[in-house]
This record gives C-alpha cells, structure tokens and sequence, in this order.
C-alpha cells in the first residue's frame, strides 16, 4: 500500500478495544498517525487540542455517540474530515443523513477496505483544493 507523502492525523473513537487495537495497527501501518479513544467524551479534549486530519468514530458508542461527537468535531475544528463506522445498516442510514459530508463504512469490512476508504477521504480533500 502506498504511504502518504506527510503523515496525517487520524482520531478513532471506537468502544470496543479489540477492533480499536485492530483498526489502530492497520491504519499505522498505513503510514497515518492514530490516537484512539473509547468514547467520544474522551475525543473532544483530543480534538480541541489537536490538529487532526480526520475523526473516525463507530457510531453506537456509550456516553456520546459519533454523531453527536462528529457534530462537536464540526464545532471544534471544521477542517477535520468525518468518516463513520457502524454494524447497524439503520443507523448508518441516519448517519447519513446527519452529515451527508461524512464517509459511512458499515462493518464487517477488510483492514484493506478501511484503508482504501480513508485514503479516499484525503484524495478527495486533496482534489476539492485544486
């Protein structure tokens, strides 16, 4: 897989540690840089102080789900990209319409489908520059 010619800044809210591990590793072997945290309370203090490229965030999380916190990303820093990841097709339905501008990829997927996926958000950043 190709690696970004300057490292971007990845933010990953997920719940579950093992697919937050699983995702975190992938992603770093991609050549991103990954903070990850396991609620989306836990992400807004990141986001505020951090420059972050793109969040990443499941969408049923305890606390704050991520569409709420993608709405606080909005806030905090608009620049920041939004890509979801969910198991419920109904939720990834409202996700959609929550934040059009936001990817939703819907698990199960493949590491390399993530990957993809993400460096099709930054593609797209790249190319609306031009």
């Amino acid at each position: 897989m190709s690696k970004p010619t300057f490292q971007r800044r990845i933010l990953l809210a997920e719940d579950e540690e093992a697919m937050r591990t699983y995702l975190t590793r992938a992603l770093e072997k991609s050549g991103y840089a990954v903070d990850s945290v396991d609620c989306g309370t836990a992400a807004l203090p990141l986001l505020e102080s951090g420059d972050y490229d793109l969040l990443l965030s499941d969408i049923v999380m305890p606390e704050m789900d991520g569409i709420e916190l993608a709405q606080r990303c909005a806030e905090i820093s608009p620049e920041t990209k939004v890509m979801f990841i969910t198991g419920f097709a109904a939720v990834s339905l409202k996700a959609s319409a929550d934040q059009p501008q936001a990817r939703v990829l819907s698990k199960p997927f493949h590491l390399r489908d993530l990957v993809l996926e993400v460096d099709r958000v930054f593609a797209d950043a790249r190319e609306a520059l031009l």
